[in-house]
C-alpha cells in the first residue's frame, strides 16, 4: 500500500477529534441532536483549520443510521463506513478553484432534483467557493435559497470577503479560528506517539509555532522532518536544519547589533545565516515573531507568562527589553514586516535583507517617530559615554564664550507674545501628539530682538539640531495648534544657535521674566 501523508492518515473521523474549533463542533452537534439542520452553511477561516474536515464529518453525521446521543456519528453503520472510505454517494465534493463556470453549477442544479439512494441527505461540499464566477454565483443563488428538503450545501472559503452578499444572506456562517500553539503541540505529540516517533518537546513547540495557526501545515512540517530523519530521534536542532530555520540565539545576536547600531556585526549575522543555508524569508518571519515577544515584554513585564519560551531565552529577552524603547521596537517590526512582503516576489532576497539591516541600524535614514526616538537615544548614549557632540562651527574655531554678549529682551513686547511665552510650557504638557511633545521641549522659548516669539535650538547639541530640523518641517501645523491654544494668531519662529555656546548663555530667560512681570510663580527648571 502506498504511503499516506500524516494529515490524511489522521484526519478526524469523529467530532471529538477536531481540535481548536469547539464552538463550531458544539453548535453542529446540537443541530443534529435536535433536528434543527440548516439547508446551507458557510465555513470560513484560514487554511488548515478544519473547514473541509468539519464539512465531511457533518455530512457523515446527518446521514448516520444510529447517531449517538450527543449527535456524533456512530462510525459503524453502512453510511458511516462509506463516508470513511470516501465512497459515499450522498457526499458530493466540488473544488470551485477548478470548476468556476456556470455550467458546473448547472450540473449540480440538475442533480439536486434526485433524492439520495440511501441515508437522509445529499450534501454538496463546495471548497474554495470564492473562486466561482459571478454568473456561477447567480446560478447557485436560487437553489441555495430554496433547495429540496433532502439537500444541504456546505460552502468553504479562505476569502469570505469575496462572497457576494446575496449568498451570505442565505447561509449560516461559521468562522474557524486559528488554532493555538498549545493545541497544535498536543495534537502533534499524539500523532508522533501513534507513529512511534521520538521527538523533543522543544522541537514540537517550534513546529507548532511554524504552523502559524494551521493544524494541517504543522502536521505536514512534522511529516517532512520525520521523512528526512527516518528512524532517528527528532531533536530541536534537526528540525531547525530541516525547515531552514535558525536558533533563537541568532535573533538575539542580530537584535543587539541593531540596538547598538553596529551595522558591520549585523551584516555578519546575515552572512552566518547564508553560510548555514537557511531560508532567508523564514529567518525574517521568525525574527518578526522574536520582535513581537520583545514588544509584549517591553509593554508590560508581566507579559512573560504569555510568552512561550525557555527561561534562558526569556532572561535574555528581558535584558533586551531594558535596552530599547517601545516606539523603536515597533519601528523594527514595521521594517521587518515590509521586508517580508517584498521578499515574496524578489530574486535578490539577501540584498533586500541587507538593505533592511542597514536601515534598522541607521535610523537617520528615516523621519518617523520611532526612528527619531532611536536617534535621540543613540546621541544621548554617546553623550553619557563622554563622546563630544560638536558643531562644524566649533571645529572651525567659533568665538569663545566670553566674546559673545548675552542678548537683552526688547523694551516693548506685545501682550500676546508675553502670553505666548508664559503659556508655552502648559501648551507642551497638554499636547496630544507624542512626536512633537518629544522634540519641542528640546528648544528654549524666548523673545527675539524684533519682539517675535522664538524657540532656539543649539546646533552643537546633535539632539537639538535634529529637533530643529523636524520642527521646521512641521512649522505650519505647530503654529496652527499653538494659535488655537492661545485663541490668538501668534507667529512662531524656530532658529538655530550656531555660535557653539549654549543658548542659555546668550538668550535671556523670557519665561521667568514675564512670569515675574505678571507675578506668576512657575517652575522653569526645564527651560
Amino acid at each position: 500500500m502506498s504511503y499516506q501523508a500524516l494529515y490524511r492518515k489522521f484526519r478526524p473521523q469523529e467530532f471529538s477529534e477536531v481540535k481548536g474549533q469547539d464552538h463550531i463542533v458544539t453548535t453542529l452537534k446540537n443541530q443534529i441532536k435536535t433536528g434543527r439542520i440548516g439547508h446551507a452553511y458557510l465555513f470560513t477561516g484560514t487554511r488548515g483549520t478544519g473547514k473541509t474536515t468539519m464539512a465531511k464529518l457533518f455530512a457523515k453525521a446527518v446521514n448516520c443510521e444510529h447517531p449517538l446521543e450527543d449527535g456524533s456519528p456512530c462510525g459503524q453503520c453502512s453510511c458511516c463506513q462509506a463516508a470513511n472510505k470516501g465512497a459515499s454517494m450522498n457526499v458530493i465534493e466540488l473544488d470551485a478553484a477548478a470548476h468556476t463556470s456556470v455550467d458546473d453549477i448547472r450540473q449540480i442544479i440538475e442533480e439536486v432534483s434526485y433524492p439520495p439512494t440511501e441515508g437522509n441527505y445529499k450534501v454538496y461540499i463546495i471548497d474554495e467557493v470564492h473562486e466561482l464566477s459571478g454568473s456561477a454565483f447567480n446560478a447557485l443563488l436560487k437553489t441555495l435559497e430554496e433547495p429540496p428538503s433532502y439537500v444541504i450545501f456546505i460552502l468553504a472559503t479562505t476569502e469570505v470577503h469575496k462572497i457576494p452578499i446575496t449568498i451570505m444572506s442565505r447561509v449560516q456562517r461559521y468562522d474557524f479560528h486559528r488554532i493555538t500553539i498549545e493545541t497544535i503541540h498536543d495534537r502533534l505529540k499524539e500523532l508522533a506517539d501513534a507513529e512511534g516517533v521520538v521527538i523533543e518537546d522543544k522541537a514540537l513547540t517550534y513546529i507548532a509555532k511554524a504552523g502559524d495557526g494551521s493544524m494541517r501545515d504543522a502536521i505536514s512540517l512534522m511529516d517532512q522532518c520525520i521523512a528526512f530523519y527516518i528512524g532517528e530521534e527528532l531533536t530541536y536542532d534537526k528540525v531547525l536544519n530541516n525547515l531552514g530555520a535558525v536558533d533563537t540565539e541568532i535573533f538575539s545576536k542580530l537584535l543587539r547589533a541593531i540596538i547598538s547600531h553596529n551595522t558591520n556585526e549585523a551584516i555578519g549575522v546575515v552572512e552566518e545565516i547564508v553560510t548555514l543555508g537557511r531560508a532567508l524569508d523564514q529567518f525574517v518571519n521568525d525574527f518578526i515573531w522574536y520582535l513581537r515577544n520583545l514588544m509584549l515584554l517591553t509593554s508590560d513585564a508581566n507579559m512573560e507568562n504569555a510568552l512561550e519560551m525557555s527561561s534562558e531565552n526569556l532572561a535574555r529577552l528581558k535584558e533586551e527589553a531594558a535596552m530599547v524603547d517601545m516606539e523603536v521596537v515597533m519601528r523594527y517590526i514595521r521594517i521587518a514586516s515590509e521586508l517580508l512582503a517584498q521578499m515574496k516576489y524578489s530574486t535578490q532576497k539577501r540584498v533586500m535583507l541587507e538593505i533592511a539591516i542597514v536601515k534598522l541600524c541607521s535610523p537617520q535614514m528615516e523621519k518617523d517617530f520611532g526612528s527619531l526616538v532611536d536617534r535621540i537615544g543613540q546621541l544621548e548614549q554617546k553623550m553619557e559615554e563622554g563622546i563630544p557632540m560638536v558643531s562644524p562651527m566649533q571645529m572651525q574655531g567659533a568665538a569663545p564664550t566670553e566674546q559673545i554678549k548675552k542678548k537683552e529682551l526688547p523694551k516693548a513686547v506685545a501682550d500676546d507674545v508675553k502670553k505666548a511665552v508664559r503659556e508655552w510650557k502648559n501648551f507642551l504638557s497638554g499636547m496630544e501628539n507624542p512626536y512633537l511633545r518629544t522634540i519641542l521641549p528640546k528648544g528654549r522659548a524666548t523673545v527675539e530682538e524684533d519682539g517675535s516669539f522664538v524657540v532656539v535650538f543649539d546646533a552643537h547639541d546633535q539632539t537639538q539640531n535634529l529637533a530643529y530640523k523636524e520642527c521646521e518641517e512641521r512649522k505650519e501645523s505647530i503654529h496652527e495648534m499653538f494659535s488655537q491654544y492661545l485663541e490668538v494668531d501668534i507667529p512662531i519662529k524656530f532658529t538655530l544657535n550656531s555660535t557653539g555656546v549654549d543658548s542659555s548663555k546668550i538668550y535671556p530667560d523670557a519665561i521667568a521674566h514675564f512670569a515675574q512681570e505678571a507675578d506668576i510663580k512657575i517652575d522653569v527648571e526645564d527651560f
